[in-house]
């Protein structure tokens, strides 16, 4: 009987996960990794694109996604005196990139992806810290807590402080403040109905998604020194942003629990890495590219990261790592690099500040959704329309 090789992946966020699973599809022994003692994700919403769908059709969880679309009506978005700049059509959105967007809460979709690994293939409280990248001819060695360990396969999905990259590539100057922090919440629905909607203004941002078991995702984001809180808390600071903002988000931050608010400073890599492997180790989501939430694809490459991954490093006794591992580059880098460079343009014209280029964001937005939700849609395509390399699977 031919034995399995053994890949362990350190980090156990979405994309480690997904690797997890996919490798586990395609022969592997998977062990996962993660510091965390508990698998409770830090973060509340996530949107899933159909290009991040299909990625999750060749590990055969796509249709248990998508059956979490909580909207298929019109939203679009706004200015803080609830004006709408643009329409836009979940329909319309569905028939161009092949599915629509489907917006679930991150314990969700962990739920969904351990629910494919075997038991015991996640071990929380379990630090661990690369020794040795490998080469062709020797396995990778990591230090855990049980002692050192080998693999024939490590994937680094430790995240955009990732201490694996650092290794890897010491002289890649890391991740870069992007002048705005984040805030996000998970609230009940506010009685008024409202439509999805994503609002801009002087360089503050407020969206308010509604999830498939009723209760409402909020996020916000705003320019912000590095490091800076609230002196009180976060409620109080979001209320001071946005408490007299159009109809829903005052009653969205009534309902905010202060203790329940998260609130992170963005960071990016803006500079590409050389490569995402070097030896038997590959980099996968923030730890090879992470990139501001502007167009809300971070989670999306992780996933297609992973599916990508797993297609190239199949399990066998023909396993080339330094092959397999460069073709997973050559697919990525590029296609990352610039989704990274997009997301940092758009984050750019989203903070923007000064009145006049304020004023003139919103004539733009405004003349430019006058020809349709396909001309405002266009932006996503080449990121949303993306296709897999390998079929779909059958759901295990």
């Amino acid at each position: 009987m031919e034995q399995q090789h053994r890949a362990v992946v350190v980090g156990a966020g979405i994309g480690g996960l997904t690797a997890a699973v996919a490798l586990h599809r395609n022969g592997w022994q998977v062990t996962v990794l993660e510091r965390a003692a508990d698998l409770t994700p830090v973060g509340a919403g996530i949107a899933l694109a159909p290009n991040a769908q299909r990625a999750l059709d060749v590990i055969g969880l796509g249709d248990r996604v998508r059956a979490l679309a909580a909207w298929q009506g019109d939203g679009g978005m706004r200015t803080p005196d609830g004006r709408w700049l643009a329409r836009t059509d979940a329909r319309a959105a569905a028939a161009r990139f092949g599915g629509p967007l489907v917006l679930l809460h991150r314990a969700t979709l962990v739920e969904i992806l351990t629910s494919a690994l075997p038991d015991g293939t996640v071990r929380t409280g379990a630090a661990a810290a690369l020794a040795d990248p490998g080469d062709d001819r020797r396995p990778a060695r990591l230090t855990t807590p049980d002692g050192e360990t080998e693999a024939e396969l490590v994937v680094a999905a430790d995240g955009i402080r990732s201490a694996t990259r650092h290794l890897l590539f010491p002289g890649h100057p890391g991740p870069r403040y992007a002048g705005c922090t984040t805030w996000r919440v998970v609230v009940p629905a506010p009685a008024r109905p409202f439509a999805p909607h994503e609002t801009w203004g002087a360089g503050r941002l407020w969206g308010t998604q509604p999830l498939k078991d009723g209760r409402i995702y909020a996020y916000a984001m705003a320019t912000a020194p590095a490091g800076a809180h609230a002196a009180d808390d976060e409620k109080a600071e979001l209320l001071r942003l946005f408490g007299d903002w159009h109809h829903p988000v005052p009653e969205i931050l009534a309902a905010v629990d202060p203790a329940q608010v998260l609130r992170h400073d963005v960071h990016h890599l803006p500079d590409p890495l050389p490569a995402f492997h070097r030896g038997r180790v590959a980099l996968l989501g923030d730890a090879a590219h992470a990139m501001m939430p502007s167009l809300g694809q971070g989670g999306n490459q992780a996933i297609e990261d992973a599916v990508v991954l797993a297609h190239h490093a199949r399990s066998g006794p023909d396993f080339d790592p330094g092959r397999a591992l460069a073709a997973y580059t050559a697919d990525r880098l590029p296609r990352t690099t610039a989704i990274v460079r997009k997301a940092a343009r758009t984050g750019a014209v989203t903070l923007l500040s000064a009145r006049p280029a304020v004023a003139l964001r919103s004539a733009l937005v405004g003349a430019v959704s006058r020809f349709g939700p396909g001309l405002v849609l266009r932006g996503f395509d080449g990121i949303a329309d993306w296709r897999p390399p390998v079929a779909p699977a059958r759901p295990a």
